[in-house]
């Protein structure tokens, strides 16, 4: 999954120790002009640890390079293209991320998803994303501007109703009993869910507890057409076109969606959820 990420991360590291041996320096020499310890020089040259533009900076003038600085810096962004950490991405907040993500859905006629935990935003109630925005901000400790956010995400999900659109995915049915709300949020959220199957541009899939998961990946991923796949984990969100990665994405949401029940299966499904939240 990350493959991509760690090669261009090793080419760069390549490209590094390029530079510190054609300087006549060996990573003691040159971690003593950096002022670094040695070992992040091996870090760095390995592709075990991803430098910063500053890093880069130092490095071509520790090797009597400067003006490779311009170079270094391009292949760190195309190294960094596809994989951005979730603090870069909320330095200022989460609105700009989610206007990111109107514009890509506008620009996509079919998007296929799959969820393990959360309800997919395109779906979610405005107070269930308040919820899952302010303990976003709080896990990762960036700016809270969780009512911006929450307009920008139901401003997207005006995509939901546009013709020629087509929005496929499934749920897992253990991120429908998943509690990151309060329980009147919680079961609004699933009156939502109830009222999206049978719509035109919606086809949702619900995978039971009794589905065999052991083919089936245990993070959530987007499809965007077949231009990228984006794969969320705790700490970045990576957006993959080349592929191999989309093949296997699309294969892995095949497997899922055979073992999902739709129709009336899913809202049999989603109503048990939401009886049991009335009985809580």
């Amino acid at each position: 999954m990350t493959t991509d990420f760690q090669r261009g991360r090793e080419a760069l590291g390549a490209r590094l120790q390029e530079l510190r041996v054609e300087a006549g320096l060996d990573g003691k020499g040159l971690a003593e002009r950096l002022g670094w310890h040695r070992s992040k020089v091996s870090r760095v040259q390995s592709g075990k640890q991803t430098p910063t533009l500053a890093d880069l900076e130092a490095w071509a003038a520790a090797t009597g390079r400067p003006s490779v600085a311009g170079e270094l810096k391009g292949r760190l962004t195309g190294v960094e293209l596809h994989y951005r950490s979730w603090r870069r991405q909320l330095a200022s907040g989460h609105r700009a991320r989610q206007e990111r993500a109107i514009a890509e859905t506008v620009s996509t006629r079919v998007i296929r998803g799959v969820e393990m935990v959360r309800i997919p935003g395109l779906f979610q109630t405005p107070d269930y994303a308040r919820h899952t925005f302010a303990a976003n901000a709080e896990f990762h400790r960036t700016p809270r501007d969780v009512e911006d956010a929450v307009r920008a995400r139901i401003r997207r999900q005006e995509a939901l109703y546009a013709p020629g659109k087509n929005f496929k995915f499934l749920l897992w049915e253990g991120a429908l009993y998943a509690r990151t709300t309060p329980p009147a949020v919680h079961a609004a959220q699933m009156d939502r869910l109830i009222s999206l199957v049978g719509l035109d541009t919606v086809e949702l899939g619900v995978v039971p507890f009794t589905a065999d998961l052991r083919r089936m990946p245990s993070h959530g991923f987007w499809i965007y057409d077949r231009r990228v796949v984006v794969v969320e984990t705790i700490s970045t969100e990576m957006w993959l076109d080349d592929e191999e990665s989309i093949q296997l994405y699309e294969r892995a949401w095949s497997w899922f969606a055979e073992s999902a029940a739709y129709g009336p299966s899913a809202q049999r499904l989603l109503s048990r959820v939401r009886g049991a939240l009335d009985m809580a």
